[in-house]
């Protein structure tokens, strides 16, 4: 799962143990799901499976997207209280949700202008909006063309209709009233530091030769792969006591040159994609630490995970860090190839021992939401 994954299903799994009423609605290819929350439970139960059981007959019928997303749609159906096309959208929700919902948008994704209308046919009906980061208005170069464009549409919603928005951290909420105060309208603000759950190690074979490095993320331009790549050319010229470097996440965008790279291949570098979470948490464990050159986060997920395991974390040097981490990590600017490259030898050298970190839980985050929504 990606970042905004893991926090969507955290938000999934605490609101079905909640005791208040619960509805969760779901959008698939031909309209809308509600979910109530013995419908939500099994939906709950079928991802942490992976298992969305048979396909429906609309299921076998309809041929676009993978079998998975067909199932997955299925499963929706087969435990909805309620479903209809889009424009029955509002119907729907005034015939089943009770006055005074709260509807809590996760992602960025989602929260449109139809079903923006359809809440508003619900009396006392109240949104809150969970707000990631604003990276794709402050960086646009590292983002998809297409990108830019949904979110300035989506964050102008939030201006318009969100009674709350949730935000990561202190700086996401700077950054976010920066850029909703400019659509006109400010909605109420509140910070809710996310909840890290370490994974416990477990089989990973073909450890790398150590010593070795992991960087975990994306291979899309904001994570600043580049910057390793030359650091690891210089040790492949050198030759001696070189370290590995291990790359954990998919290939992304616009990163042509960077992928070019790595097809061309370094003795020292290799790829290792679609890793469970145990697997990358052993990687980690036998690493000389995780290296994070990222140019923007909103959150950023990895350093803190691996400083929650005791593993030396190597970031660029952002207010985000700053503010997660305090001084946890080694900070480094993300455009000194130099620094970073005398750095890991140093620690290849000299591995540090374990640091000691406590990371925010999701039992925290919960409490400040949900007392304010």
């Amino acid at each position: 799962m990606t970042g905004v994954d893991r926090v969507e299903f955290a938000y999934l799994r605490a609101l079905v143990a909640d005791p208040v009423p619960l509805f969760a609605l779901a959008r698939t290819r031909i309209g809308y799901v509600l979910l109530d929350r013995p419908g939500a439970t099994a939906i709950l139960g079928c991802a942490q499976r992976d298992d969305w059981g048979p396909l429906d007959a609309l299921g076998r019928v309809m041929r676009r997207g993978s079998e998975t997303h067909r199932r997955a749609e299925a499963a929706l159906r087969r435990h909805a209280r309620a479903r209809c096309l889009p424009q029955r959208l509002g119907a729907m929700l005034r015939q089943h949700l009770p006055e005074g919902t709260c509807y809590i948008n996760t992602g960025h994704s989602n929260l449109t202008d139809r079903v923006i209308r359809g809440l508003g046919r619900v009396p006392g009906m109240r949104i809150a909006v969970l707000l990631h980061d604003t990276i794709p208005l402050d960086f646009p170069q590292y983002q998809r063309p297409e990108t830019l464009g949904k979110f300035k549409h989506f964050l102008a919603r939030v201006a318009r209709s969100a009674d709350l928005v949730i935000c990561n951290s202190k700086a996401t909420l700077a950054d976010g009233q920066r850029h909703l105060e400019a659509f006109g309208r400010l909605p109420d603000g509140l910070v809710a530091p996310l909840g890290i759950e370490t994974v416990a190690p477990g089989p990973c074979p073909d450890l790398p030769e150590a010593p070795y490095f992991v960087t975990l993320g994306t291979i899309e331009p904001r994570k600043n792969h580049a910057l390793l790549l030359d650091a690891w050319d210089h040790f492949a010229a050198e030759g001696r006591n070189a370290p590995r470097l291990v790359i954990c996440g998919a290939r992304g965008w616009k990163n042509e040159t960077v992928l070019a790279r790595l097809d061309a291949g370094n003795p020292l570098v290799e790829e290792r994609p679609g890793l469970a979470d145990a697997e990358i948490a052993t990687l980690l464990k036998h690493s000389q630490g995780l290296l994070f050159p990222s140019l923007a986060e909103g959150y950023g997920l990895p350093p803190v995970e691996a400083a929650a395991l005791g593993v030396p974390v190597v970031v660029s040097d952002l207010g985000i860090y700053r503010e997660t981490l305090g001084d946890i990590p080694i900070y480094l600017p993300p455009s000194d190839v130099y620094s970073w490259r005398k750095k890991i030898e140093q620690l290849t050298e000299q591995k540090p021992a374990p640091i000691e970190f406590v990371p925010p839980d999701w039992d925290n985050h919960f409490n400040i939401v949900l007392s304010r929504v």
